[in-house]
C-alpha cells in the first residue's frame, strides 16, 4: 500500500496495509477512547455520608401516632441535608483496563479510517529553522493547512524551535508519535505525519 506525499507529485512511501488499510471498527474505537478518557479522570469530589454530616442524634418525633412516617435521625440521605447513601471520594479510581492488542487494533483502525477519508497528510520532514510563530504559521498555509491540524514527528525530529513555534496556536498541536493518542487523531481535522513518524507508527502497531 502507497501513501502519497503531501505537494509533491508522484512521490510516495510504502506502508503496511494492516495498520493504514484496515476496516474501521467504530464499537472497538468507541471503547478506546472512552476508556482513554476515564482513564485521564480524576477524583475531586468529596461528598459526606450520613455519620459525617452535622446532625443531632435526637429522634425527630416519636415512633407512632403523628401519622408521618417514622423516622430515626437527620442524617437520613432522605433527608434534605442529609448524608449521601453512595457518596463519591477523592481516591475514587475510574480508570479502564485496555489490552495491548485491543489498543494497537483500534489506533491502526483510526489510522486507517484517516487515510480513507483524506485527513491524513504525509510529508518527507517539518523543521522550522527559528522559533517564530508566524514564520510556522506561513508555512502551515503554505501547505494548505489552515484549520484544525495536528503534526506527528518522529522522536529525533522534536526540536526545541517546532515546540515554541507551535504551542502559540491553539488549533494546532505538535507532538512525536508516542503521544499521538486516539482523541487527538479523531478530534483534529488534518493529522500531518513525516516519513520518520510514519515507520515508528508501523513499528509500535505492526
Amino acid at each position: 500500500m502507497e501513501l502519497n506525499f503531501l505537494n509533491e507529485q508522484g512521490k510516495t512511501v510504502d506502508v503496511n496495509e494492516a495498520v493504514f488499510g484496515r476496516e474501521y471498527n467504530e464499537a472497538l474505537v468507541h471503547q478506546i477512547v472512552v476508556a482513554f478518557q476515564a482513564n485521564a479522570r480524576l477524583g475531586t469530589r468529596a461528598q459526606l455520608t450520613r455519620e459525617a454530616v452535622h446532625h443531632s442524634t435526637k429522634k425527630p418525633w416519636r415512633q407512632k401516632g403523628t401519622g408521618r412516617a417514622r423516622s430515626g435521625m437527620t442524617s437520613s440521605p432522605v433527608w434534605r441535608g442529609g448524608g449521601r447513601a453512595f457518596p463519591n471520594s477523592p481516591d475514587e479510581n475510574f480508570s479502564q483496563k485496555v489490552n495491548k492488542k485491543m489498543y494497537r487494533a483500534a489506533m491502526a483502525s483510526i489510522w486507517s479510517k484517516l487515510v480513507a477519508d483524506e485527513r491524513l497528510c504525509v510529508v518527507e520532514s517539518f523543521a522550522v529553522e527559528s522559533p517564530k510563530t508566524k514564520a510556522f504559521a506561513t508555512q502551515l498555509k503554505t501547505m494548505g493547512l489552515q484549520n484544525k491540524v495536528l503534526l506527528v514527528v518522529g522522536a529525533e525530529e522534536l526540536t526545541d524551535n517546532l515546540i515554541l513555534a507551535s504551542r502559540n496556536m491553539k488549533d494546532v498541536l505538535v507532538v512525536p508519535t508516542r503521544y499521538a493518542d486516539p482523541l487527538c487523531l479523531l478530534y483534529f481535522d488534518k493529522v500531518v505525519v513525516t516519513k520518520a513518524a510514519v515507520s515508528e507508527i508501523e513499528e509500535m502497531l505492526a
